[in-house]
């Protein structure tokens, strides 16, 4: 599922969900999105801003082998 900001030819600006990118464009096509405040069909993506998930503070930072490991991968090595 993907979600995408929308705006009409007025200038309405509301958020709708879609399966994905192709889903968004077949619906256009098919003149069968509209705005939800004046029913507009000329409705285009809007600026979007990406999602990105921020990383838990309560992860803890992972392990490093004991020295002498062997090939370890770690950057700075041991």
């Amino acid at each position: 599922m993907i979600r995408y900001s929308l705006q009409c030819a007025d200038g309405h600006g509301f958020e709708e969900w879609f399966s994905n990118s192709a889903d968004f464009d077949a619906q256009k096509a098919a003149g069968t999105l509209t705005c939800p405040e004046c029913g507009g069909k000329n409705v285009d993506k809007g600026i979007m801003a990406p999602s990105v998930a921020k990383a838990s503070a309560s992860a803890p930072a992972p392990a490093c082998p004991p020295q002498g490991c062997g090939g370890c991968a770690f950057a700075g090595g041991h």
